[in-house]
């Protein structure tokens, strides 16, 4: 399954995000900071969906009450 999400409230303003059988095969994001969107997708590669929700949900940027992090559990909550 291929998710296109629309952000808000981020820098990023898409991610694209691969799952088969309920584990991550890939994430990118588009816009943001390169090299922290690279390693967020890198870190959750191979994670089942849930154990991502539970890790970055909540996470916030600077002042913003949510964060890239944040909008990819969201994401991945609208996919279950």
């Amino acid at each position: 399954m291929t998710i296109n999400y629309v952000t808000q409230g981020t820098c990023s303003r898409i991610i694209n995000i691969e799952i088969e059988d309920g584990i991550i095969q890939d994430v990118q994001f588009v816009g943001g900071c390169n090299g922290n969107q690279k390693g967020i997708s890198k870190l959750v590669k191979g994670m089942e969906v849930e154990d991502v929700i539970e890790k970055l949900e909540g996470t916030t940027c600077g002042m913003r009450d949510t964060s890239c992090p944040d909008q990819l559990a969201q994401a991945l909550k609208e996919c279950l």
